[in-house]
Formats: structure tokens, sequence, C-alpha cells
């Protein structure tokens, strides 16, 4: 019994991950425009696909993890409108009026359909199209609704179970990705030495830190421009024995002391103390101190940026978080790299 346990989790994690990452940002971008434009979501679906409408309605109109103002989702799960419409008409239809009384065009109607082919959803989603609305399905890898959508969120399953659980799982990453989107704010992530810094091999005093030239007009361009500026750096001296976090500290404060010299200022610093070879979840370009940030200040990722020298560790980091990287070296250093992102704000 045990093994069937373990089979069924596995089955399920492996339906999750078959997930195209692209179809979820595609369906947060969507989702952004529409909200901060004024428009509404609508979803729908029969059964459990009704009770997940509610569910995901209920994360944006109520909330998902911020605290903000309340976003225009509805679900079609009014039982006397249901039965009424059922009676007067058929089944068939009783979401398709519901889209023909409530949706307008630039509205985004979200369709759930385990099987793909609820004949009721179908013709919903038909009329919602011919309304002008942008219509998404939460569905399985067979049926027709992935095919009549403008943009389908697939579940590589054909179990109902895997697919519900799939698009689930999708959709609070989808809410997250929003709420930060609509509410969050923009961060810029600094690479320390060699970018906001001279690189001095395992600086281990506050006297080794230099500023480089223009660091400090760049972040207070940043600050004025209501980025949040955040310091992201690898510091295995610390792994390795040749400091402490204590003198790093000071370290750091003899940074934030030269900045303020500027009229600038950090929001947060970051670092990973763990030598290579550790095996750690949060040296770059490993995801951990950006998702300690992430967890520390509403940030939305997407309108973010990696400033740094390195390909391999903050290039590549910007990569795998899904925002511009922006590289200094010779001739382009950090105030050149703050220019270019203000200039397009």
């Amino acid at each position: 019994m045990s093994q069937l346990v373990s089979r069924e989790l596995e089955e399920s994690a492996e339906a999750i991950a078959g997930i195209e990452v692209e179809q979820v940002l595609t369906i947060a971008r969507i989702l952004t425009k529409a909200f901060r434009e004024g428009r509404k979501l609508v979803l729908f679906g029969n059964g459990g696909s009704a009770a997940d409408a509610q569910h995901i309605a209920a994360e944006f109109s109520g909330r998902y993890a911020m605290e903000r103002k309340a976003l225009n989702a509805i679900a079609f799960t009014n039982l006397s409108a249901a039965t009424a419409i059922s009676n007067d008409y058929s089944y068939e239809r009783v979401f398709e009026r519901q889209v023909e009384a409530s949706v307008h065009q630039g509205d985004v109607v979200v369709a759930i359909s385990t099987s793909g082919n609820s004949k009721n959803v179908i013709l919903a989603v038909e009329t919602a199209k011919s309304l002008g609305a942008i219509t998404i399905g939460l569905t399985g890898k067979a049926g027709k609704l992935k095919d009549i959508v403008d943009v389908p969120l697939i579940v590589p399953s054909t179990r109902s179970p895997r697919i519900q659980e799939g698009y689930m799982s999708a959709a609070h990453v989808i809410c997250g990705l929003v709420e930060k989107a609509v509410f969050g704010k923009s961060a810029v992530f600094v690479d320390r030495d060699d970018t906001l810094a001279k690189d001095v091999p395992y600086c281990s005093r506050p006297e080794d830190l230099k500023l480089l030239a223009g660091a400090g007009r760049a972040i207070k361009g940043l600050n004025e421009a209501g980025y949040l500026v955040i310091v992201i750096t690898n510091q295995s001296g610390i792994g390795r024995g040749l400091f402490d976090e204590a003198m790093l500290e000071r370290i750091h404060d003899k940074l934030k002391s030269e900045l303020a010299k500027s009229g600038a200022h950090l929001d947060a610093i970051y670092h990973c103390p763990h030598r290579p070879e550790a095996g750690c979840r949060c040296r770059k370009p490993d995801l951990g101190m950006i998702e300690q940030a992430m967890a520390d200040f509403d940030i939305d990722i997407l309108s973010s940026y990696v400033i740094g020298d390195s390909d391999n560790h903050d290039m590549e980091l910007a990569k795998r978080i899904g925002c511009p990287g922006v590289k200094v070296g010779e001739g382009f250093g950090l105030a050149e790299a703050v220019d270019g992102i203000l200039k397009r704000r």
C-alpha cells in the first residue's frame, strides 16, 4: 500500500513539473496587464473545476500573500443562475449566458476543464472570444479546449486528479506573480566586488573596501527612481576562515557609509558565507539569496534587474530568475548600467 501511495505522489509531482514555465509566465503577464487596465477576470468550470474557479477568484479578490487592494475576479458558481439557465435553456448554455451578461472587451476569461471537452465550457469560450475577451484554458493534454483558447495551460496528463493538482499549483504561482507585478516593487540586485566596489580578493578589512567611481551616484539614481537596491554577494572568505561574520558586518557598514556620502542607500545586503564545494543553495548562481530577498520584500521579479561582472555567477543568476542581467566590465561600469536601466523605465 505504501508503494501505491508513493507512486500517486510521484505521478502528481511529475505532472506538475511537466507544466511549461512559459505558459505560466504568459498567463501572469496577461492578467497583470488586464488588472492594471481595470479589467476583470472571470473563471468557470464544472464540478471540481467550479470549486477551483472559486478558489482562484478568491485569491485575487481577497489576497494571495500580500496586503493590497482587491482585484476584480469572479467565478460563475451562482446556484440560482446555474439552475435557471439550465431550466430555461440547457445546461450547455449555463456559462455562455453568464459570459454574455458579464464579459467585455479586454476582460480575461479562464475556462477550466480536465477533459478539455465540456460542451458548456467550449461554448462559453467561443462567446467570450466573440466579445473581445482574452481566453485562457486550464486543462490536460487531451480535448478541444487547449486548441481554441488564446493561451492554454496544459498539464501533461489525462487523469483528472493529476490535471487538477497541476493547474492549481500553477494557479498559485500565477497569483503570486500577478500580485507582486501589480502591487510589488521593482528591485535591482547588485553584485559587490568589481561592480560596486573594487575587487580585493577575500576583502577582510573595512579599510580595504573602496567604492568604484560613480557608484554612489548610480545607487542614488536607483533610489530616486523607486527601485529597491539589494546587494547579493558571495563571501566564501568566511567559510575559508579568513574573516568572520562580525568583520563582514563592519565591512558592509563601511560600504553603507561611503554610499551615504553621495546620498545613496542600500535596502538590504545578502551574502553567502560558504565555500563553492559546500553545495549550499545560497551561493550565486543558485537562488537562495534571491529567494530570501523575495520573502523579505514584495518584489516583482519580472520588472527587476541583476547587475554584476560575472557570467557564471551574476548573468546566470539573472537567467535563472527570469529578469534582465546587465554585465559590467572595462569601459562599462555600474553608472552606465544604471543609466541604461533608468532610460528603459
